[in-house]
């Protein structure tokens, strides 16, 4: 089977072409624009959206050196994200499929982050414990088996990426702030500052990382920290000792998690996996309890179509059930255990049950 999928949930447009779940060639194109402003704003990433969609996709059938006409499957993402970003993938994705009479496979956002471990290189064994770290999300969920699903946490408040992004505003070093504070931290002292470790006495896989953010707030306010004079020692200890702060309540909670239910197999997904400390520290504790992590290379922690066709491709293999041409942009998606409102509004119940 030849899968066209579509990501277009936030900043980045991105299509992917794999064959049997293999992937054949990805494109993701990264709107630049928003570092002006400081965050995504939503209006500007549609808009850019309906310009690139056309050229990115065609560009990425190019690589794969598959034709639009030997595509025998779209996934897409329909949710959560951005509405106006996630209408401009959906509806190209419902009028290439209704165009050439082939299937929708609606896809949540975070499955795809789940599964994109699987993409490239060794892969984990089933049952694992996920950490999904992205710029809107913080969770641990427990993956017995293909689209089994079991959600053990996620955060309250502020999202790991979140924090990253705010801290890094507080301190004048532009969005996004994730790779700037990881490079800084790496010529900072992690102990120069005490931050918060929230939830980490509790025995509970909750996040929050409001409070860190918080903390450095009034830090910064206590040392009339002035961001257009920079005292570069204090920024990359700041750095350093918010990272180190963050990264503990993630390590710590994911071995948690993999001790409680006897895995050993851990993956990470989502921006922040790319950072170097975490990756360094949670394989470091990892292996002190016999298990191995795995993280998709840098390409494939951010937001890309390639994980929404590998989830794709893993969802129809479970379920060989496919979306309907009335699946609509969801914003506020939940991550549902088992299988998701996509799935479940096309999975019908036997004719006696009439």
């Amino acid at each position: 089977m030849n899968l066209l999928a579509i990501e277009t949930s936030c900043d980045e447009c991105s299509a992917a072409v794999l064959r049997d779940g293999m992937l054949k060639s990805v494109v993701i194109s990264s709107q630049l624009v928003h570092s002006e402003y400081g965050g995504v704003v939503p209006e500007l990433a549609s808009r850019a959206h309906m310009e690139l969609i056309v050229p990115v996709i065609e560009e990425t059938l190019k690589r794969s050196s598959i034709s639009k006409d030997d595509i025998d499957s779209v996934a897409v993402t329909y949710g959560p994200g951005l509405a106006g970003s996630l209408i401009v993938g959906l509806s190209f994705a419902k009028a290439f499929a209704a165009s050439r009479g082939i299937p929708v496979v609606g896809i949540n956002h975070m499955e795809g982050h789940l599964y994109s471990s699987f993409l490239e290189g060794e892969k984990p064994q089933f049952p694992f414990i996920a950490l999904i770290v992205s710029g809107g999300h913080t969770m641990l969920v427990h993956v017995k088996e293909p689209y089994s699903h079991e959600l053990l946490g996620q955060t309250r408040d502020d999202a790991a990426g979140e924090a990253f992004d705010k801290v890094a505003k507080l301190l004048g070093l532009g969005y996004p702030g994730g790779p700037v504070i990881d490079e800084l931290a790496k010529e900072g002292n992690p102990n120069a500052f005490k931050f918060p470790r929230s939830f980490m006495s509790e025995d509970s896989f909750k996040f929050s990382f409001s409070g860190i953010k918080t903390s450095v707030l009034y830090l910064l306010r206590e040392l009339k920290y002035n961001s257009e004079i920079k005292d570069e020692k204090l920024v990359r200890d700041i750095c350093a000792s918010f990272q180190r702060a963050v990264i503990d309540v993630l390590v710590e909670k994911t071995i948690r998690a993999a001790e409680k239910y006897f895995v050993k197999s851990i993956t990470v997904a989502g921006g922040v996996a790319a950072n170097r400390e975490l990756r360094t520290t949670l394989q470091a504790r990892a292996e002190s309890i016999n298990a191995k992590t795995f993280f998709p290379r840098p390409l494939y922690c951010t937001d890309n179509a390639a994980m929404i066709g590998i989830a794709a491709h893993f969802k129809y293999q479970k379920f060989g059930m496919i979306s309907d041409l009335t699946l609509k942009p969801t914003p506020n998606l939940e991550f549902e255990p088992e299988v998701d409102d996509a799935t479940r509004r096309t999975h019908q119940p036997p004719a006696e049950s009439f």
